[in-house]
């Protein structure tokens, strides 16, 4: 039995939130989890399909990038998570999409406008 059932268990929920709510394509994005008490990161695999996806099939790593805990390799993203929870200690969790819009917005290389009071508060 997995010492970070619970853990994973977190992190395949939310990635499995990612999929229904079709903020991801393919096997793109991914959520990380740490556990500051144990100094664990549980993160999704590097491409595993949603649809296959199993909660054993989540990787802990420590905050160094070594495989804790898991069979198959983290996430390419693994070390842009470990760096942001080593950089910050408040972060309880990172989410990372290529949701279709921001992605566009993005690769066009466009500002943004602000066309909301909420998106003008922040």
């Amino acid at each position: 039995m997995s010492k970070f059932l619970e853990l994973k268990r977190e992190v395949f929920e939310a990635n499995m939130e990612l999929d229904t709510r079709k903020l991801v394509t393919y096997t793109f994005g991914n959520v990380s989890q740490i556990d500051r008490a144990a100094g664990v990161v549980a993160i999704k695999p590097s491409g595993v399909p949603y649809e296959a996806l199993k909660v054993e099939d989540i990787v802990v790593v420590d905050l160094e990038n070594n495989i804790v805990e898991g069979k198959l390799n983290p996430s390419s993203d693994t070390k842009t998570h470990t760096y942001l929870y080593r950089t910050w200690d408040n972060i309880g969790g990172v989410t990372h999409t290529h949701s279709t819009y921001a992605t566009a917005w993005a690769q066009a290389q466009i500002d943004i406008p602000c066309l909301g009071t909420t998106q003008a508060d922040y």
